[in-house]
């Protein structure tokens, strides 16, 4: 083919349609980063947890929208193209819904999954950077994808779930997170000094410069829970924020260790008792 006969026309009409669907591309990319970024600054300058799960949904949601967008100016360039080639538009989208039904029928799963994660989205049932329970599996939100939720577990293994396999989907750290700690204390101690105690421990926690802030609210002594095999079961909660649920609750049973063995209190543990009778004569 000679130069004169080449389809010139053509030629630039195309590289103007992809030039367009790159810049269309990055224009929209950069408008929803913008928007997204602007938004959560604001939210997570006022220190609310509301505010803070809402961050959080909103950048979950620009994610969404941003694979969302690629996929549509990429359909849209390509049958564009096709058009300026002079490629008949109908029959290709007759062949297509045909090829899509069939599909269909063979796809179910996937079109669950990717309902599934609608759904998630627009019920805010969890956000990136809350830890969750999904399928059997527990750990940090990476990602929300249309068809698969990304976790990442605290040995650092990444799970990869099928929102249409969710059944029932638990939110470890929505706006707050509630700490219940067990503590267990010898048959042989007076209950009612045990439980002074532990409330005195739970307030000086309440009461730290340090630790107070990243309790919500004042910790709450319940009281005798259970009568166990081995010892008084004590119940105790304190709501916290979500990111420090961790080192409260670690930070707590130091300190009540330290002070049950200050107080003299027995902490049980399981051990066996061996009595030896004398043979009679």
């Amino acid at each position: 083919m000679s130069v004169d006969a080449m389809p010139w026309t053509e030629i630039w009409q195309t590289v103007t349609i992809l030039v367009a669907a790159i810049a269309a591309w990055l224009v929209t990319r950069i408008v929803i980063r913008r928007w997204s970024g602007r938004t959560q600054r604001k939210l997570g300058e006022t220190g609310d947890l509301g505010d803070r799960a809402r961050s959080q949904r909103l950048e979950t949601i620009a994610r969404t929208f941003s694979t969302v967008a690629a996929l549509t100016i990429v359909g849209i360039a390509i049958v564009m193209g096709l058009a300026v080639w002079g490629v008949p538009i109908a029959p290709i989208i007759a062949s297509l819904s045909v090829v899509g039904i069939a599909i269909g029928f063979g796809a179910q799963d996937f079109v669950k999954d990717v309902i599934a994660g609608l759904f998630v989205l627009i019920e805010d049932q969890y956000s990136i950077g809350d830890v969750v329970e999904l399928a059997g599996v527990s750990g940090t939100v990476v990602e929300i994808r249309l068809r698969t939720t990304v976790l990442r577990g605290l040995d650092g293994s990444v799970y990869h779930i099928p929102n249409g396999a969710v059944r029932v989907a638990t939110n470890l750290t929505y706006e707050y997170s509630s700490i219940v700690v067990d503590l267990a204390v010898a048959y042989e101690e007076s209950v009612d000094r045990a439980i002074d105690v532990i409330t005195d421990e739970a307030d000086l926690l309440a009461g730290d410069p340090d630790w107070g802030p990243r309790l919500l609210d004042q910790p709450t002594v319940l009281g005798v829970d259970e009568l166990a095999d081995s010892g008084v079961i004590i119940r105790v909660v304190m709501t916290t924020d979500p990111d420090e649920r961790w080192s409260v609750k670690r930070e707590f049973l130091r300190r009540i260790k330290n002070r049950l063995d200050d107080e003299g209190i027995e902490i049980p543990y399981p051990h066996v008792t061996i009595t030896r009778r004398s043979d009679e004569t």
